[in-house]
């Protein structure tokens, strides 16, 4: 699976262009899963970044850290809640 950033519509192949440009509240795509999520935090020295499933899910509240390296693509934050 290729490494992939949504900038402005424009896909770029380049993880390290992921790290310099994510975000606290970017959604992201991560290896494994299917599931769009939101960052929430990020800890730039070591890397990490924790996030949550997006659309928010109220009743599960679950966040987690995870190495900025298992996100795949930066995505645009759907404020359609049906997907």
């Amino acid at each position: 699976m290729s490494d992939l950033i949504s900038i402005d519509n424009t896909k770029i192949n380049n993880p390290q262009l992921i790290y310099e440009n994510l975000y606290k509240g970017a959604c992201v795509k991560i290896k494994n899963s299917n599931k769009t999520f939101q960052v929430i935090g990020i800890n730039p020295l070591n890397k990490m970044c924790w996030i949550r499933e997006w659309p928010i899910a109220y009743a599960d509240k679950k966040t987690f850290a995870l190495n900025i390296s298992q996100i795949t693509i930066q995505v645009f934050c759907s404020s359609d809640f049906s997907e």
